[in-house]
């Protein structure tokens, strides 16, 4: 009997030292404020510069192609997806295992992470395929700023995903949101900017609409990648999750383009261009790395933080693209365009007091010892 109940005293002192282990790790990756030191900040900070300056760059460079004699709605979707090897090198130097040890998580097989990369690639490439057909009949102004309604539609997604709370600060971000971009169907004389009529015009305007729901269920998605499938991985997977799915939505592009037979009038294209063939080139290479950097700082942010962040970071780049349209395409910025930006500019501070909110309750819970604070905003992607 006295060796029993030494191997059961045995037993439950090794699952109370397990158990407190395994509370200290979860705490340190999801309460503790101590890991984020400066390093952690500037990651923030880079991957948010990534999201607004790749997306107001791509979003230019697409409009200046087709502006300048670009016809072909694959060859831009292509461009936008094809510049995932520039990716590789940094998903080599990243370090490719995590580094808590405490912890033994199963990780999925390569089976499902094919399938799952390969599921996100088909994603990519329709959302990406409606955004250039809404860019092609839009103006640069009227389309970033129906993109804002991509925040509304990810936090849809998030409440059936990720459970997600709706504080008055959010729904005030999602309704000003909405009717940002509701107004610009409002608009007296929506296709002044080219010879695009209004048939063309509601199909731009619905792609985007479209595209931005689809933006939105990527990155619900990818968040709950990182939560149930990829726990305790480094960034070394952000690197890989942008260039498999980038793979996949580059072969469906290039299909795409042979198979419309657009690719046969790309020489044509390419002589036509007002600006010479060397910017011909240079403007789809140049949108194919800044649109890389986008995803890359959106998908980098999901793994730091939220979804709802990152595409809030996203809603936050978007206001610049109508001003620096106005400079370089001399987009016409009316009444309606104008309101529009200011509700989307409102709809995305509302939901930066929110994120402030819940990060100040964070921390106070903390430091006071209590339970660590399950914020639905800044949820730790584990």
């Amino acid at each position: 009997m006295g060796k029993l109940q030494e191997l059961q005293l045995h037993v439950a002192d090794g699952e109370v030292k397990e158990e407190k282990s395994a509370q200290y790790e979860n705490s340190k990756k999801l309460g503790s404020h101590e890991p984020r030191n400066y390093k952690w900040w500037i990651n923030i900070i880079m991957y948010a510069l990534f999201v607004i300056l790749g997306q107001s760059a791509s979003t230019l460079l697409g409009r200046l192609y087709y502006d300048k004699g670009g016809k072909s709605i694959w060859i831009a979707m292509v461009s936008q997806l094809a510049g995932f090897p520039i990716l590789v090198p940094c998903y080599f130097l990243a370090p490719p295992k995590s580094c808590t040890k405490t912890v033994q998580m199963q990780q999925p097989s390569a089976v499902v992470l094919a399938l799952v990369y390969f599921s996100f690639g088909i994603c990519l490439a329709a959302y990406t395929l409606m955004y250039a057909i809404g860019l092609l009949h839009l103006p640069v102004s009227t389309f970033s700023l129906v993109c804002a309604s991509q925040l509304a539609f990810n936090a849809l997604f998030s409440f059936f995903l990720h459970s997600q709370k709706f504080t008055p600060f959010i729904l005030n971000s999602l309704v000003l949101l909405t009717i940002s971009s509701t107004l610009l169907i409002f608009q007296t004389n929506p296709a002044s900017h080219t010879e695009v009529s209004k048939e063309k015009y509601a199909i731009g305007f619905v792609c985007t609409i479209g595209a931005s729901a689809g933006y939105g269920l990527m990155l619900s998605l990818t968040q709950l990648t990182f939560k149930k499938l990829l726990k305790g991985e480094t960034r070394a997977k952000v690197f890989e999750i942008v260039i498999y799915q980038s793979l996949v939505a580059t072969l469906v592009a290039i299909v795409g383009l042979f198979t419309s037979g657009e690719w046969k009038c790309l020489s044509t294209e390419m002589v036509e261009f007002e600006l010479g063939k060397f910017s011909y080139v240079m403007t789809l290479i140049e949108t194919a790395i800044a649109s890389q950097f986008f995803v890359l700082g959106a998908i980098g942010l999901i793994f730091e933080v939220s979804s709802l962040f990152s595409n809030a970071i996203s809603v936050l780049g978007l206001p610049v693209i109508p001003i620096l349209a106005v400079v370089f395409f001399h987009d016409k910025m009316d009444a309606v365009k104008v309101i529009a930006m200011v509700l989307a500019i409102w709809g995305f501070v509302s939901y930066v007091y929110q994120c402030y909110l819940d990060n100040n309750s964070s921390k106070n819970e903390y430091q006071s010892g209590s339970e660590v604070s399950k914020s639905p905003l800044l949820e730790e992607v584990s």
